[in-house]
């Protein structure tokens, strides 16, 4: 593994242990080149597959850059980053179970949004304003007044 300080190719794993979740191993790692420490997590793919974006472009799914956006939505928001990572998980082991080699960006979009609305319903909302690429103030209202008509959803008034 190259180290992230001094790009040498020199480093040994000094701990190894599961996950919080299980769904990956946690390695503690030491440069002998420059004596740093860092931290990798190793996690099973089951199968690689790239997505297609609204523009038709096709490039490789990034569970890092998923992970980003939603942590992104969630902001000073109060939610537990262990909680997070499982959702992703498990939004990863969705699309791979799929079993297709492209998958459109909006079936990951709506994936998330059902995460995030289960989680939290302002990030929820702020996911949705870019993911749906809302203009102006009367597209949230619109969006948080069908939030409010349905049954199964409490929108708190925060």
């Amino acid at each position: 593994m190259r180290c992230p300080f001094c790009g040498s190719n020199d480093s040994q794993v000094k701990d190894s242990r599961p996950s919080d979740d299980g769904s990956a191993i946690r390695r503690r790692r030491f440069c002998a080149n420059c004596a740093a420490r860092f931290t990798t997590f190793e996690r099973v793919e089951l199968r690689e597959f790239q997505v297609m974006k609204r523009s038709g472009r096709v490039e490789p799914f990034e569970r890092d850059k998923l992970l980003r956006s939603m942590t992104v939505a969630l902001r000073k928001r109060p939610f537990e980053l262990p909680r997070l990572d499982q959702m992703v998980n498990g939004i990863v082991r969705q699309l791979e179970s799929l079993g297709e080699p492209i998958i459109a960006s909006d079936m990951i979009g709506e994936k998330v949004m059902d995460c995030l609305k289960a989680l939290d319903k302002v990030a929820y909302v702020r996911y949705a304003s870019v993911y749906k690429d809302f203009n102006e103030a009367r597209d949230f209202e619109s969006f948080i007044d069908e939030l409010r008509a349905d049954p199964i959803s409490e929108l708190e008034e925060e």
